[in-house]
């Protein structure tokens, strides 16, 4: 015989798996997608490639190209000869994304 509470303990057990299977996926086809993404160099062309694209965005690409500091390099105390640069970044979404977990946009 098989308790309430040991049927509770299975039925949010079961749930539970099933959600973080589900999330699991779905950010395994995103990094399927990104490992995916086609190098680009950064030239002249870049600008025309994405102009014709449809809805003038490219979705994953990898550029690939030379970086100019704005100020100064940025060198590593823990390995000697490693040099980096920040990079400024600002995107801006202008659609909604409905989600259906929070029932909200």
């Amino acid at each position: 015989p098989i308790t309430p509470g040991e049927l509770l303990c299975l039925g949010s057990s079961l749930a539970f798996s099933g959600l973080f299977y589900y999330l699991y996926r779905k950010k395994a086809r995103v990094v399927a997608r990104i490992q995916e993404a086609p190098k680009l160099q950064v030239d002249d062309d870049l600008p025309a490639l994405v102009s014709a694209a449809e809805g003038r965005c490219l979705p994953y690409v990898a550029l690939e190209g030379i970086v100019l500091p704005a100020k100064a390099v940025l060198t590593s105390h823990y390995h000697e000869g490693l040099q980096g640069v920040i990079q400024k970044l600002l995107l801006k979404e202008l659609r909604l994304i409905w989600n259906s977990l929070a029932r909200s946009w």
